[in-house]
């Protein structure tokens, strides 16, 4: 499968660059509270191996206390488990446990800590909302993401991040209330505080702008094996566009692992709220309606904006507009009749 090998390299660099940038954080607060070198060393080295880990173990039973999803029993949902049958056979990988989200949003995702332990989970309200072959893209979708092995990545890098932005509430909330007291060297332990904060900030933002790029980019590899194991890209088009236009309809704040859904809630609002805030600018006709085309066109307007692409850098997906343009590429590929299964993720 061509350029699948990108995928895995951005995977390998992404786990080194965040390990790397996590320990020498982790490094320098050390070195902030004057330990010996040696000790600062082991510490560093074992306390990321066990954030890691802990992430990697614990990750899987945290999502499914989170979505209160209910794992379907043989027979349950005969469609939906012929479904993922029939598309994972199609590529040879284990099928998925299916499970339900009582959510009545449009959404699905994986997780686990295997391939052959995977669950693939969808909401009710994907399979009330969304018909069945749009539904199929969706699937064919998470299948990607089983396939691509990328889930298990995502949980892991998610936790360091995070632990980072912790270290930094912590750090400026205890030299708010310190009361400014001398350390060894004469250095006030509120200015030590505050310096390692700031530290922990700066390492939070790099860490989190490298994982939401590995994400972003995962999403079109699952986004184009869709197209390929189901042989409709427009399924997934189709799928995309009602799923992002039910999530800007949703009352509730996003979800804490929304990097594993198909679709994320906040950025969802966001972009609806950017086309109707321009829609006199993208309704050529002045009808009051955004046809089919005059939204095509707004898509690629929106693509190609300096702003969106600033924008992106700090979303766990790519915007919704660039997702299915890249659809219809594929789309008109294999309608000429070029497109074989060496050419899965060219597009991407």
């Amino acid at each position: 499968m061509a350029r699948l090998a990108q995928l895995r390299l951005s995977m390998i660099v992404s786990i080194l660059l965040v390990t790397i940038i996590f320990a020498a954080f982790l490094g320098a607060l050390m070195f902030l509270i004057r330990l010996p070198l040696i000790f600062s060393l082991t510490f560093t080295l074992f306390a990321t191996i066990i954030f890691i880990l802990i992430q990697y173990l614990i990750g899987p039973a945290m999502v499914k206390w989170s979505t209160r999803l209910h794992y379907l029993k043989p027979g349950e949902h005969p469609w939906l488990e012929t479904t993922v049958k029939e598309l994972a056979e199609k590529t040879a990988i284990p099928s998925p446990k299916l499970a339900v989200v009582p959510d009545p949003t449009p959404n699905a995702f994986v997780f686990g800590r295997t391939t052959r332990g995977a669950t693939l989970a969808v909401h009710e309200g994907l399979l009330k909302q969304l018909n069945e072959d749009e539904v199929r893209g969706v699937i064919g979708h998470e299948l990607g993401h089983v396939k691509h092995k990328d889930f298990v990545v995502m949980t892991v890098l998610s936790a360091l991040p995070l632990i980072a932005y912790l270290i930094a509430r912590l750090s400026f909330q205890a030299a708010w209330f310190t009361d400014g007291g001398k350390k060894e060297g004469g250095v006030p332990l509120r200015v030590l505080l505050l310096v390692a904060g700031a530290i922990s900030y700066i390492v939070y933002i790099i860490t989190l702008l490298c994982v939401m790029r590995l994400s972003r980019l995962r999403e079109h590899y699952a986004d184009a094996y869709s197209a390929y194991v189901t042989g409709q890209p427009r399924q997934l088009e189709s799928a995309l566009t009602k799923i992002t236009y039910g999530l800007s309809l949703s009352p509730r704040p996003p979800h804490g692992a929304r990097t594993l859904y198909i679709g994320d809630p906040a950025l969802a609002k966001q972009e609806c709220r950017g086309i109707l805030e321009r829609k006199e600018e993208y309704d050529l006709d002045r009808d009051g309606v955004l046809d089919e085309r005059e939204l095509e066109l707004a898509m690629e307007r929106e693509a190609k904006s300096r702003w969106t692409t600033v924008n992106t850098w700090f979303t766990t997906h790519p915007a919704t507009y660039q997702r299915v343009l890249l659809l219809r590429e594929i789309g008109k590929e294999m309608e000429s009749g070029n497109y074989s299964s060496d050419r899965i993720y060219t597009h991407v």
